[in-house]
């Protein structure tokens, strides 16, 4: 009998090893699961990183800075400061003039979006002239409308052009 109760013992240490297993290969797909989606389902201080991230692989390219604002916000994103620094930075070493433009999407009012756009772009004026650039040297364009089926997000910038 008592091979019969090692067999025993040995079956059921093989179920239990074999039920950590499979506890643990959840738990590992779950979290590797969560990582994986993380981008997709992040809030709004995730989207204002990943857009800054955007803006500044883009800039050195184009030529163009962007600041992403909140919807319904014109008070300056957290993130705007290392765009606002380098633009002041450029516009102070070369004397150039920073073109900036607000755009705004074609929901909702549209006398109240271009309002909304215009504010910004001056919030980002008034930013840049407190970093030291001369407002002869800062000119506001006319806010433009968006257009096309592209991020949402997009409608809500200021573009900083050195021109």
């Amino acid at each position: 009998m008592s091979d019969q109760d090692d067999d025993v013992q040995k079956y059921a240490l093989g179920a239990v090893a074999f039920v950590v297993v499979l506890v643990l290969a959840g738990v590992i797909g779950l979290a590797a699961s969560r990582v994986l989606q993380a981008p997709r389902a992040a809030g709004p201080a995730a989207t204002a990183t990943a857009a800054a991230a955007r803006t500044s692989a883009t800039a050195a390219a184009t030529g163009v800075e962007r600041i992403y604002f909140e919807v319904g916000q014109d008070s300056l994103p957290a993130d705007a400061t290392d765009v606002l620094n380098r633009v002041a930075e450029a516009a102070r070493s070369n004397g150039g003039t920073v073109l900036i433009s607000g755009f705004h999407d074609a929901s909702g009012d549209a006398a109240a979006n271009a309002d909304l756009a215009k504010r910004r772009a001056q919030r980002v004026q008034h930013a840049l002239e407190a970093n030291g650039v001369t407002a002869d040297h800062l000119q506001l364009s006319k806010p433009a409308m968006t257009t096309g089926d592209g991020d949402p997000q997009a409608a809500r910038r200021v573009e900083l052009r050195l021109q």
